[in-house]
């Protein structure tokens, strides 16, 4: 890769230039070595300070950076010092957004920053809930411990949201089959049968006049359709991305019977989770409220999570502040405020946790056992319906030609 780098020397002299570099970090360490000065430096074909090039989330796969981790855990705790256990682990990283990262934290570390500051640069790329964990870590000396948490925290995560999906997939493909033979009736099959009954010159019965009427009408007017369906695709992934939209979206999603149930069940489990492995690392309550309102994937249940916050740290205790908003589940609630009064905030909190994705299991479990007959018979009686007012001309036909 090449780089644009204006750098000063020990004389004071400003120089710029473009230099070559298997990663950033790299260039960096090897013009400070040489006694430069970089004063910035970004890639080849940047726009507007910005990088032509940006790596996201996505580019850094989640199996690699846990594998990361828990190796990082094992090496700490077998006595291995930091710096040299992130040089032995970047060369087996295999992604290159991921490898880029560990280069830059590696040189950071080295140079006297401390681990939590190293991956924080990095901002949005890392979870903040895993920079806050390294910040727990190293205040409490325990940095091998807080990120095996971490570890065991991401994967159940990770499985809740994998065992939701997967409950989902059938129901999808049943929905999926259904539209695309309702499809292939309306757009193909009707219009044989509209030109077939046509040429007989007989009046069709009322159910068939609709169907044909809506099957003249979609190919008709497809593309005007398409372009109708994109356009508001595209109007409301615009809307939700505005400012604020995404929380009141949210909110409307806790509103829809069963669906709300599933996702305000989902984000109380997170929370849950996510504040008792910061308080397991030594966080006190109110910085861990701040992260977790951060990692919480509802919206609108972050947001209220920010105001119970910021009364936690008027001196409001966490449930009663959890009860003021009433968004939160009562179960929650009730099992917080035992944790705080007895002192085990943490322990209960993980059993919050647990509750919530034994609940959201079950009920997708029972969702699913429901839902696959329904789908079935509903499929069914659809088409059903339509081949019965396909073929209920042929038969008056029959019938008149018989008579």
């Amino acid at each position: 890769m090449e780089f644009h780098c204006r750098l000063a020397s020990n004389t004071g002299e400003i120089i710029e230039g473009v230099y070559a570099a298997d990663s950033e970090a790299r260039l960096r360490h090897d013009l400070e070595e040489k006694g430069l000065f970089v004063l910035s430096l970004k890639p080849k074909g940047a726009v507007a300070g910005l990088p032509f090039r940006l790596p996201n989330r996505s580019t850094i796969p989640m199996r690699e950076f846990l594998v990361f981790n828990q190796e990082l855990a094992t090496l700490l705790r077998a006595g291995m010092p930091l710096v040299q256990s992130l040089d032995l682990l970047k060369r087996r990283v295999t992604a290159p957004a991921f490898r880029t990262i560990l280069d830059d934290v590696h040189e950071r570390v080295r140079a006297g920053a401390a681990l939590s500051d190293a991956f924080a640069a990095h901002g949005a790329l890392i979870p903040s809930i895993y920079t806050a964990s390294l910040v727990a870590g190293e205040r409490s000396g325990n940095l091998d411990a807080v990120l095996r948490r971490f570890v065991e925290y991401t994967r159940i995560i990770a499985t809740v949201r994998r065992k939701t999906l997967s409950a989902l997939i059938y129901p999808a493909i049943l929905t999926v089959l259904a539209s695309a033979v309702v499809a292939i009736i309306v757009l193909w099959a009707v219009p044989e049968f509209s030109e077939f009954y046509a040429s007989f010159g007989a009046q069709l019965p009322l159910v068939t006049r609709i169907i044909v009427a809506v099957s003249n009408g979609i190919r008709g007017h497809y593309l005007l359709i398409l372009l109708a369906v994109v356009v508001l695709v595209g109007g409301f992934v615009s809307w939700v991305r505005q400012p604020g939209q995404q929380a009141k979206f949210d909110r409307v999603v806790l509103q829809v019977p069963f669906v709300g149930e599933i996702a305000a069940k989902f984000a109380t489990s997170q929370m849950a989770r996510t504040l008792a492995t910061l308080l397991g690392g030594g966080l006190p309550l109110v910085n861990a409220l701040d992260i977790a309102s951060k990692s919480v994937g509802n919206q609108f249940i972050a947001r209220e999570l920010d105001h119970v916050g910021a009364r936690v740290r008027e001196g409001v205790s966490f449930a009663t502040a959890m009860e003021a908003r009433g968004v939160f589940p009562e179960v929650a609630v009730k099992m917080t405020e035992v944790g705080e009064s007895t002192g085990a905030l943490q322990d209960m909190l993980n059993t919050v946790a647990d509750f919530y994705d034994e609940e959201i299991s079950t009920n997708m479990e029972r969702f699913v056992t429901l839902v696959e007959p329904v789908l079935l018979v509903a499929m069914g009686i659809v088409i059903a319906g339509l081949l019965l007012a396909l073929y209920m001309p042929l038969f008056q036909l029959s019938s008149v030609l018989a008579g």
